[in-house]
């Protein structure tokens, strides 16, 4: 897990008005809450935002914020990214507090591994992904940035389930039933091709009789 700092400044006044012209000053209006401390309204730096929030280890890290103005330092988890509708940009960010041991649950990235590799894909079978994340439960310093699912040995028509996947040490997922995760599905090449001969049989037919007439 991979810790990320960033400085931060106190937010004296909020709302609608006040936050677009803190977006317009190239600041991000932001808020951390929870634990045992009150809950800060902040601004950080919109460009240096963007740069963390396209790192995939950002949301699973304890993010460290120096707030100017404020005694200590928090220690946080990404818990919401709001997005611009139109323009890739967040437009703001709730930060939750926790310690180190703290227990969370989590969305954590899944990663297909050796898929390009595997028999079922070699003879044209599709990967199709059925959870791109899981939720985890596992403490707030040992949050895994993604869990890998390998792909090896996989047929045509084969599936991988929760229960396949190998989890890191302290990291649990919680489920009644053995959902499935990814599977090797078969190639729609063929359907393609008899659709397209079914046409040209139905156009030569129409041709025929075409002539007769």
């Amino acid at each position: 897990m991979t810790d990320f700092v960033i400085e931060a400044d106190l937010r004296e006044t909020t709302g609608r008005g006040e936050a677009r012209r803190l977006r317009r000053a190239g600041l991000t209006p932001a808020v951390i809450y929870g634990g045992d401390k009150p809950e800060l309204a902040i601004t950080i730096n919109t460009m240096s935002t963007a740069k963390l929030l396209d790192q995939e280890a950002f949301y699973s890290s304890i993010v460290e914020l120096k707030v100017k103005g404020s005694r200590g330092s928090n220690k946080a988890l990404v818990k919401d990214v709001q997005w611009h509708p139109v323009r890739d940009e967040a437009i703001h960010i709730d930060f939750y507090r926790v310690s180190s041991s703290d227990m969370v649950h989590m969305e954590v990235p899944l990663h297909a591994v050796n898929a390009e590799t595997c028999p079922g894909v070699k003879k044209g079978g599709l990967l199709e992904i059925i959870r791109h994340t899981l939720e985890v439960t596992c403490r707030a310093d040992s949050i895994p940035e993604h869990i890998d699912v390998s792909c090896d040995g996989l047929e045509v028509g084969d599936s991988l389930h929760i229960e396949d996947v190998a989890l890191p040490d302290g990291v649990q997922i919680q489920h009644e039933v053995n959902f499935t995760v990814l599977t090797i599905a078969a190639p729609k090449v063929e359907k393609a091709s008899e659709e397209e001969e079914e046409a040209e049989v139905e156009t030569a037919a129409a041709d025929s009789e075409a002539e007769k007439d």
